[in-house]
Protein backbone atom coordinates (compact mmCIF):
# COMPACT_ATOMS: atom_id res chain seq x y z
CA UNK A 1 0.00 0.00 0.00
CA UNK A 2 1.58 3.41 -0.92
CA UNK A 3 1.41 6.42 1.43
CA UNK A 4 -1.36 7.93 -0.66
CA UNK A 5 -3.62 5.31 0.15
CA UNK A 6 -3.17 5.06 3.24
CA UNK A 7 -3.56 8.77 4.03
CA UNK A 8 -6.62 8.88 1.79
CA UNK A 9 -8.04 6.06 3.54
CA UNK A 10 -7.48 7.17 6.89
CA UNK A 11 -8.91 10.25 5.97
CA UNK A 12 -12.38 8.66 4.45
CA UNK A 13 -12.32 6.31 7.80
CA UNK A 14 -12.43 10.08 9.72
CA UNK A 15 -15.24 11.26 7.77
CA UNK A 16 -17.46 8.73 8.14
CA UNK A 17 -17.16 8.25 11.75
CA UNK A 18 -17.34 12.02 11.70
CA UNK A 19 -20.45 11.67 9.55
CA UNK A 20 -22.13 8.92 11.73
CA UNK A 21 -21.48 11.07 14.88
CA UNK A 22 -23.33 13.99 13.35
CA UNK A 23 -26.59 11.85 12.37
CA UNK A 24 -26.58 10.52 15.56
CA UNK A 25 -26.45 14.11 16.92
CA UNK A 26 -29.40 15.01 14.49
CA UNK A 27 -31.47 11.91 15.30
CA UNK A 28 -31.00 12.69 18.70
CA UNK A 29 -31.97 16.23 18.39
CA UNK A 30 -35.12 15.77 15.96
CA UNK A 31 -36.56 13.30 17.79
CA UNK A 32 -36.61 15.72 20.73
CA UNK A 33 -38.00 18.21 18.57
CA UNK A 34 -40.35 15.64 17.30
CA UNK A 35 -39.14 16.16 13.55
CA UNK A 36 -38.90 12.01 13.39
CA UNK A 37 -41.27 10.03 11.63
CA UNK A 38 -40.56 6.17 11.97
CA UNK A 39 -41.43 3.42 9.91
CA UNK A 40 -41.50 2.36 6.54
CA UNK A 41 -45.42 2.91 6.17
CA UNK A 42 -45.73 5.98 7.84
CA UNK A 43 -42.90 7.61 6.26
CA UNK A 44 -44.28 6.78 2.36
CA UNK A 45 -47.67 8.46 4.18
CA UNK A 46 -45.89 11.81 4.75
CA UNK A 47 -43.92 11.25 2.13
CA UNK A 48 -46.74 11.55 0.14
CA UNK A 49 -48.47 14.76 1.49
CA UNK A 50 -45.62 17.19 2.62
CA UNK A 51 -42.28 15.98 0.78
CA UNK A 52 -41.00 18.86 1.01
CA UNK A 53 -40.81 19.40 4.75
CA UNK A 54 -38.80 16.29 4.64
CA UNK A 55 -34.69 16.79 4.76
CA UNK A 56 -33.40 13.51 5.32
CA UNK A 57 -34.48 9.83 4.51
CA UNK A 58 -32.99 6.81 6.44
CA UNK A 59 -33.46 3.38 5.53
CA UNK A 60 -31.94 1.14 8.08
CA UNK A 61 -30.53 -2.39 7.66
CA UNK A 62 -28.40 -5.41 8.75
CA UNK A 63 -27.13 -8.94 7.51
CA UNK A 64 -30.60 -10.37 8.34
CA UNK A 65 -32.79 -8.03 6.78
CA UNK A 66 -30.73 -8.32 3.30
CA UNK A 67 -32.85 -10.83 2.05
CA UNK A 68 -36.13 -9.49 2.73
CA UNK A 69 -37.34 -8.82 -0.68
CA UNK A 70 -40.73 -7.08 0.56
CA UNK A 71 -38.54 -4.70 2.52
CA UNK A 72 -36.02 -4.01 -0.25
CA UNK A 73 -38.58 -3.01 -2.49
CA UNK A 74 -40.11 -0.81 -0.18
CA UNK A 75 -36.38 1.25 -0.15
CA UNK A 76 -36.37 0.97 -4.02
CA UNK A 77 -39.35 2.87 -4.07
CA UNK A 78 -38.53 5.15 -1.34
CA UNK A 79 -34.85 5.86 -3.05
CA UNK A 80 -36.70 6.78 -6.80
CA UNK A 81 -39.42 9.16 -4.24
CA UNK A 82 -36.29 10.77 -2.66
CA UNK A 83 -34.10 11.26 -5.74
CA UNK A 84 -36.85 12.95 -7.84
CA UNK A 85 -38.04 15.48 -4.69
CA UNK A 86 -34.46 16.35 -4.12
CA UNK A 87 -34.44 14.25 -0.41
CA UNK A 88 -31.18 13.44 0.90
CA UNK A 89 -31.15 9.09 1.26
CA UNK A 90 -28.47 7.24 3.58
CA UNK A 91 -28.58 3.90 3.73
CA UNK A 92 -27.32 2.51 7.37
CA UNK A 93 -26.44 -0.57 9.23
CA UNK A 94 -26.24 -0.95 12.96
CA UNK A 95 -29.94 -1.53 13.90
CA UNK A 96 -29.23 -2.05 17.66
CA UNK A 97 -27.42 1.16 17.85
CA UNK A 98 -30.17 3.19 16.16
CA UNK A 99 -32.43 1.73 18.62
CA UNK A 100 -30.42 2.38 21.52
CA UNK A 101 -30.10 6.06 20.39
CA UNK A 102 -33.92 6.72 19.80
CA UNK A 103 -34.57 5.18 23.28
CA UNK A 104 -36.24 2.06 21.57
CA UNK A 105 -37.32 -0.74 24.19
CA UNK A 106 -36.74 -3.99 22.14
CA UNK A 107 -37.86 -6.20 25.18
CA UNK A 108 -41.16 -4.16 25.76
CA UNK A 109 -42.64 -6.00 28.99
CA UNK A 110 -45.86 -4.33 27.64
CA UNK A 111 -46.44 -7.29 24.95
CA UNK A 112 -46.09 -3.70 22.36
CA UNK A 113 -44.55 -4.51 19.22
CA UNK A 114 -41.16 -2.42 18.65
CA UNK A 115 -41.42 0.73 16.29
CA UNK A 116 -40.05 -0.55 12.92
CA UNK A 117 -36.80 1.65 12.58
CA UNK A 118 -36.18 0.28 8.72
CA UNK A 119 -37.41 3.76 7.88
CA UNK A 120 -36.56 7.22 9.46
CA UNK A 121 -37.68 10.61 8.07
CA UNK A 122 -36.18 13.59 9.55
CA UNK A 123 -38.35 16.68 8.74
CA UNK A 124 -37.97 20.33 8.77
CA UNK A 125 -41.27 22.36 9.86
CA UNK A 126 -41.15 25.52 8.95
CA UNK A 127 -42.30 27.12 11.56
CA UNK A 128 -39.29 26.48 14.30
CA UNK A 129 -36.78 24.84 11.80
CA UNK A 130 -34.04 22.63 13.19
CA UNK A 131 -31.24 24.48 13.15
CA UNK A 132 -28.12 22.23 13.89
CA UNK A 133 -24.69 21.69 13.03
CA UNK A 134 -25.13 17.96 12.54
CA UNK A 135 -27.88 18.05 9.93
CA UNK A 136 -25.40 20.81 7.65
CA UNK A 137 -23.19 17.95 8.39
CA UNK A 138 -25.01 15.01 7.19
CA UNK A 139 -26.60 16.68 4.10
CA UNK A 140 -23.16 18.09 2.97
CA UNK A 141 -22.36 14.14 3.13
CA UNK A 142 -24.87 13.58 1.12
CA UNK A 143 -24.25 16.34 -1.58
CA UNK A 144 -20.82 15.19 -1.92
CA UNK A 145 -21.55 11.61 -2.24
CA UNK A 146 -23.56 12.04 -5.19
CA UNK A 147 -21.40 14.58 -6.99
CA UNK A 148 -19.20 11.29 -7.48
CA UNK A 149 -22.09 9.22 -8.38
CA UNK A 150 -23.22 7.66 -5.05
CA UNK A 151 -26.72 8.38 -4.97
CA UNK A 152 -27.51 6.26 -1.62
CA UNK A 153 -24.62 6.74 0.64
CA UNK A 154 -24.07 3.97 3.14
CA UNK A 155 -23.13 4.44 6.72
CA UNK A 156 -22.31 1.73 9.66
CA UNK A 157 -23.23 2.76 13.01
CA UNK A 158 -21.16 1.40 15.60
CA UNK A 159 -22.73 0.16 18.71
CA UNK A 160 -20.76 2.61 21.51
Amino acid sequence: MTLEELVGTNSTDKKMETVSQALEELLVAAQRQDCLTVGVYESAKLMNVDPDSVVLCLLATDEEDEDDIALQIHFTLLQAFCCDNDINILRVSGMRRLSKLLGEDTDDSNGNEPRDLHCILVTNPPVQPLQCQALQDVSSFCEESRCRNQWVPCLELQDG
